[in-house]
């Protein structure tokens, strides 16, 4: 995290081999620390409970116990802990069920750096995304949830909109948006645009339901109060 506390990270491994290489894998990615090593059911249930890591790495296989019964009591306890599923295990049911079951990602042995540091950079903007949310106390837009599940990136732009948006005119009207520092009604969006006044609040209004933009009330000397409309900060 850019200059913020590290994403802390538990290893769930029997084997301390694997265990080690996860562990300087973890060391060349700027923003992440593994704060522990487990490497049986006992050790795993102590240290999630002492250590309370954002991210696990859980392996399927262990002596004394099933990777997927305990990701599933991880879940079950643990809301807010994610969970990466490291193994050598190849079987659809098995990777079906932990999908199934809340994994973030599932990532096959032998574990290549570029693949698992792909992962955790993912996991990453996941994690910065969740904590703004939490931290803002506020609801999520459509493209929010999207991110959060992964659908789109946050530096991907829309690839699909509603019925009556369209991409050029969106940007359009941000771009008028950008260039106005007290904000416009939905007649004077219209003005600049060239559109209807009806078409204009719409997608004013789909911007505002998309995070991007704020409205207010203005009262004028007669009439009925209006909302005025302005970008938020760092829009563009």
């Amino acid at each position: 995290m850019r200059g913020t506390k590290v994403i802390e990270v538990l290893i769930i491994e029997d084997d301390v081999r694997i265990a080690e290489i996860q562990k300087r894998y973890i060391e060349k990615i700027e923003g992440f620390q593994t704060i522990g090593i487990a490497t049986s059911y006992e050790e795993a249930k102590q240290s999630i409970e002492i250590l309370q890591p954002a991210l696990i790495l859980l392996d399927v296989y262990f002596p004394d116990m099933n990777g997927i019964q305990f990701l599933r009591e991880i879940k079950s306890d643990y809301k807010g802990i994610d969970v990466m599923m490291i193994t050598a295990t190849k079987e659809i049911d098995v990777i079906q069920e932990a999908i199934s079951i809340g994994v973030f990602d599932f990532i096959i042995k032998p574990v290549i750096f570029e693949r698992f540091e792909q992962s955790l950079k993912r996991y990453e903007e996941h994690y910065m995304i969740m904590q703004s949310l939490k931290r803002d106390n506020k609801s999520v837009t459509q493209l929010e949830v999207d991110q959060l599940l992964r659908k789109q990136s946050s530096s991907q732009k829309h690839t699909y909109y509603p019925k009556g948006i369209d991409r050029l005119t969106l940007e359009k009207v941000l771009d008028v948006l950008s260039g106005c520092t007290v904000g416009l009604t939905a007649e004077q969006m219209a003005k600049e645009i060239g559109a209807s006044r009806t078409t204009a609040r719409r997608y004013l209004e789909y911007l505002i339901s998309d995070g991007k933009i704020d409205a207010d009330l203005s009262y004028g000397t007669v009439g009925r109060p209006e909302r005025v409309y302005i970008i938020k900060a760092g829009v563009s």
